[in-house]
Formats: C-alpha cells, structure tokens, sequence
C-alpha cells in the first residue's frame, strides 16, 4: 500500500518517488514479497504456454493496442515522469508519443521480420530456419527513460511470443504501475506481462529460476557487469546497453553559431542524462575558440526551474541529490586538476537535485572528466588539429556507444565516423532517431541491440527445421 510523505529522505530503502526538484517523497510502494515473485514467475510461464500459440497477427493488435495508449495517456504519462525524475515536461510527454512508434512499428513489421527463412541446400531436402520464443524474460529498466526503454524491449518480444517479467527502477513506481496499466487495458492477457516491484537480491532470484531464459537490462556499466555475471553464471542469454561516453566530432563549420546550438540542445536533453548523449565535443582548433564561446554564451545566467513549468532561462533538476552531487564531484576534480570552468559547475544547496550546465574544457587523461562517464548537464569540449587526431581522441575511452562527425564535406565526415569503435555511428545528425533504427554499443557500452529489425532477433529460437527430401 502506498504511503504519503514530505520527508527529505525514504524512512526505508525500496520504491518511493521523490521529487528531484524538492526533495520531497511523494509515495511509497512496499518492496514485493519472495511470495510475489514466485507468483509472477508462474503468471509468465503460464501466460506463455497461451501466448506463445496466438497467431502473431492477432498478437499485432494488441501490440498496436498497447501503443495506441501510450499516446492517449501521454499527458498524464508526462506528469508522472516528471514528478519521478525532473524531466522537463515536454520532453515526457515526447517520450510517451515516442512509445506509440515502437509499439506500432513492431506491430506493423514485426509479422515479416519473424517470418520463416528457407535456407539453400545442398544435399537436398527442405531446410528452413524458424524464429520462435524462447520464454519468459526479465527486464530490468533505468529511470532515464521511464518510458521508452520498457518499450523497447517489450515491443519486440510481445511479438515473438515471450512474456515479460519487469522489475523498473526504484525511483519511478509510478511510471512502471501506469504501463502495467497500460497493458492490462489494451488486451495483453495475464501473466504475459507483470510487474514486480522486486528487490537486488530477488532479482538474482528471478535470473536464476529456469524458467526465466533471458534477461535484458539498462543501466550503468557496474549495473551490467553484476548482471552479466548472474546470467552468465546460470547460462541465460543477456543483452545489456549500458553507459556512453560519446564523441561529437565538428571538423569545420558554415554556421558556427548553428552548430553550437544543435551540439548544446544534443548534450542537454533530458538534462544531459543520456546514454548516447555527445559527452565528448571534439571541434577542430580553428574554429574551437568561438564554439566555445557559443557554448558558454548558451550555459550562462540559467536559474533552477521547475520542470513542470519549463519558464524560459531555467534549467531542470538532475534525477537525484546523490547524482547532482557525484556530477559536481566530477567536475570539481577536473578543475581542481586544471581543467578551464568556462560556465555552471555550481551545485546549487538542496534539497533539490539542482547543477548549474555546465562547459568544461582543458580535460587531461589525469582527471576522471577524460574517462568517465559524464551523466548530466556538463559540456566537455576538446581541441584537436586534424582528422586523425579527432578519431584517435573519439576512440580513447572504454565505452563504445555511438558518436557522430559533422563537416560541410560529407565524404569527410564520413570517412572519420567509419573509424569510430561505436555500435552506433552518424555523419551530420547527432543520432539516428526512429523506432526502426537499432541500438547498442561494443566495449564497456554492453552487447545486444533494441528496435529496428535487429531488436527481433535477440530472444527467439532460430531454430533449424529440415525436412529431407
């Protein structure tokens, strides 16, 4: 049962929603009991046993159905989110729409992109590779995006035939509530989708139960390694899309001023908390001292905002207190080694989780800005003299999520981005947005990929099925 409160901290650990932009707790929600999960284990294995065995075009509409009601309710989806994490408005209720476009994408291509693939043979006979489920997964979602990551993973494998055990962050119980809600409303049939509000040790629990055959989560890096091993250690495949360190390379510029506002709104969407976000700007040196100074033009004279309202001028909250001070810990670490504090880097006193944005350069590899990653509103901007300096700067981190290169020469551009160690690579736009383009990273960003076609392919059986002739 839920519980009111306007204490600053949780009297417990578990699931509760804080405002970040005052501190304030708002609700409690009791942490599930080893009984629930059991329970939610057997609604998945029970749901899947009927789901597997509906027609996936009639699984299509629900799917769709499931989409259509993120849109509907995406005003009062948006309220939520914010009150949860401080994501500005706006950007919420976009998040929610957004939902609408997986769900109708996997619902519209979903039927062809599971469809049998005959295969040559050569020794006669028929072959051909089937894509079936494999089960109930588990799905374990970050704050960030409260919203669009469940759907993500929940969009494809609805469409499969899997079911879905999802355990959402401790922060947004509302959020995880609402799309259960959602789901229950548009037709998805018990047990194919349920919502666990469980704690870290259950879900070691859940991981290692055999009927669980999969499991997905975003997160951090630390997050993903504790994860990878639980799944590795009971042979269940995992797909893990973890921490970015991006670069956001401009080797040359017609619109300088242009082009530090697009790099500025890139770096502080949803107040620079982003996986994929352009952590590292790396710009060519003739043209380095003026992006900057549009930059910190850009950054300065910001107030704290409510991001209910989003008043002109104003900036909105990091999701946490501890995450507003860990950014600024960041930051002061890098100055007091040397780093130049062109703008912000002011962490403004709490309750609520307020840090002035911020624009950093002169980092050195002694300084930890150089190699973590950066998860809020700070703009780290690097100089470099060449083309190749810029890749070999893009490629010095252990993350490999995306990156993107921009140049009034196309081919130029191009040829950089080819070089980059990235599961995700863009000439002149920031990031390819769309429910049909896939995402993931390589080195320490994880492995598997959501959306797009390749997001149908990571919890299925392909099996082989052959009939000799």
């Amino acid at each position: 049962m839920a519980v009111t409160s306007t204490a600053q901290t949780p009297t417990a650990p578990g699931y509760r929603v804080l405002n970040p932009a005052t501190g304030a707790i708002l609700e409690e929600f009791a942490t599930a009991t080893d009984t629930d999960i059991q329970e939610a284990l057997a609604a998945a294995e029970n749901g899947y046993q009927a789901w597997k065995n509906v027609d996936i075009n009639e699984r299509a509409k629900i799917v769709a159905r499931v989409g259509e009601l993120f849109a509907e309710r995406a005003d009062e989806l948006a309220a939520i989110a914010t009150a949860e994490m401080g994501k500005p408005l706006s950007e919420s209720k976009g998040e929610a729409e957004f939902c609408k476009d997986i769900f109708e994408y996997f619902a519209t291509e979903g039927p062809g992109l599971a469809a049998n693939q005959e295969v040559k043979t050569f020794g006669g006979g028929k072959a051909i590779i089937e894509r079936l489920p494999v089960g109930p997964l588990l799905g374990i979602m970050p704050w960030n995006y409260p919203f669009y990551q469940v759907a993500r993973f929940a969009a494809p494998n609805l469409m499969l035939g899997n079911t879905i055990v999802l355990k959402h962050a401790e922060t947004c119980p509302r959020s995880a509530l609402a799309i259960q809600a959602i789901m229950d409303d548009a037709g998805v049939p018990a047990g194919v989708y349920n919502n666990v509000f469980a704690s870290h040790d259950q879900i070691a629990t859940i991981i290692a139960d055999p009927r669980i055959q999969g499991v997905s989560l975003t997160g951090s890096e630390r997050a993903g390694a504790i994860i990878g091993e639980q799944a590795g250690r009971n042979l269940k495949k995992a797909v893990l899309e973890l921490g970015g360190s991006d670069p956001y390379v401009i080797l040359d510029s017609a619109d300088i001023k242009a082009d530090a506002a697009t790099a500025w709104a890139t770096r502080m969407e949803n107040t620079g908390q982003a996986c994929n976000s352009n952590k590292r700007m790396i710009v060519m040196e003739d043209i380095f001292d003026d992006f900057v100074s549009e930059l910190t033009a850009l950054a300065t004279d910001l107030v704290p905002g409510d991001p209910a309202e989003e008043v002109a001028g104003t900036f909105a909250p990091l999701s946490s207190r501890a995450a507003a001070e860990s950014l600024a810990a960041q930051v002061k670490d890098a100055v007091d080694k040397g780093a130049t504090l062109h703008a912000g880097g002011t962490l403004h006193e709490g309750p609520g989780a307020y840090l002035e944005p911020t624009v950093l350069t002169g980092i050195t590899k002694d300084m930890r800005a150089y190699y973590e990653e950066l998860f809020g509103p700070v703009a780290v901007v690097y100089k470099v003299t060449s083309d190749e300096e810029a890749l070999d700067l893009a490629n010095d981190t252990q993350y490999g999520l995306g990156g993107a290169v921009f140049s009034t020469d196309p081919a130029r551009a191009a040829k950089v981005a080819a070089g980059l160690e990235s599961g995700m690579a863009n000439v002149n736009a920031p990031s390819a947005e769309g429910a049909e383009m896939p995402f993931g990273g390589v080195k320490r960003s994880g492995f598997g990929r959501e959306l797009g076609p390749l997001g149908m392919d990571e919890f299925v059986n392909k099996r082989l099925f052959y009939v000799a002739g």
